[in-house]
């Protein structure tokens, strides 16, 4: 686990979008997996900068998103299929089509995430995965107990999380309880994860996968057993870091052939 700490969430962009460009111009064909909430949104829009301005094209990219509410209807603004559409499809030259989410509307669920995990297989594998962390250490919806071998199934929420969501809600009670979420097997199967934190509500989490114990009280923690996890946050997020010093200090004596 590489630990990287920036100045601020604009920083923390630039250098995972540098590892998605590296991929992507690389292998055209590369397998995205695709976040959302407020962390990953400094990634999406340096992606789009360098799309508009550099000329980065996705054209053969395909992109699988993390998780699903249940019971929004197709179309609903906050339901994740949406915001990926808003903050990643419709700002580069990707094909709509290669853009895939868990189905939140299915009639069966559980066939539903069967195939969710089928066409990720069919697709390759995820090349690189972007998660964020929740302030209760949820990777995806994997919300604390989850098993670290889970697959996509429904879940869940955890009030915690719920209220944390609600800003993007008119409500709380607009939030929905359950949600379909690819599980931690699935995402330690992506050949490299980039988790990216920032603020200082998420300090206690990222202390706490980072430098903790591996536990599934704090899912996120699993990410200690990937062999390619990097972790980048901001100086708030990093406030509770104990071993911050000597992550600075590697990172600053990083040879630059290395990259992310």
């Amino acid at each position: 686990m590489e630990v990287i700490i920036l100045p601020s969430s604009k920083e923390i962009g630039v250098l995972a979008a540098d590892a998605i460009e590296e991929l992507v111009r690389r292998k055209p064909g590369a397998v995205l997996g695709l976040a959302t909430g407020s962390s990953p949104l400094p990634i999406y829009d340096e992606l789009a900068r360098r799309h508009d301005e550099d000329g980065l094209s996705f054209t053969q990219a395909h992109g699988f998103a993390l998780d699903e509410y249940v019971g929004l209807p197709l179309g609903h603004h906050e339901s994740y299929r949406e915001v990926i559409r808003r903050e990643f499809t419709n700002r580069m030259d990707i094909a709509a089509a290669n853009v895939h989410g868990p189905d939140g509307t299915a009639a069966d669920i559980l066939a539903a995430c069967d195939a969710y995990e089928e066409a990720i297989k069919a697709a390759g594998g995820v090349d690189l995965q972007i998660l964020g962390v929740g302030t209760n250490g949820h990777i995806g919806f994997n919300e604390p107990g989850s098993s670290l071998a889970s697959r996509t199934r429904i879940k869940t929420l955890q009030e915690q999380t719920r209220t944390d969501n609600a800003r993007f809600f008119d409500s709380l009670e607009d939030v929905p309880h359950h949600v379909v979420t690819q599980g931690l097997g699935t995402i330690m199967d992506a050949r490299h994860v980039v988790l990216v934190a920032s603020g200082a509500g998420k300090a206690q989490a990222v202390r706490d996968f980072i430098e903790g114990p591996v536990t599934a009280s704090c899912p996120a923690s699993v990410l200690q057993f990937h062999p390619h996890a990097t972790i980048l946050v901001d100086e708030a997020a990093a406030a509770e870091l104990t071993m911050a010093a000597q992550y600075r200090q590697t990172y600053s004596s990083k040879p630059a052939w290395q990259g992310l």
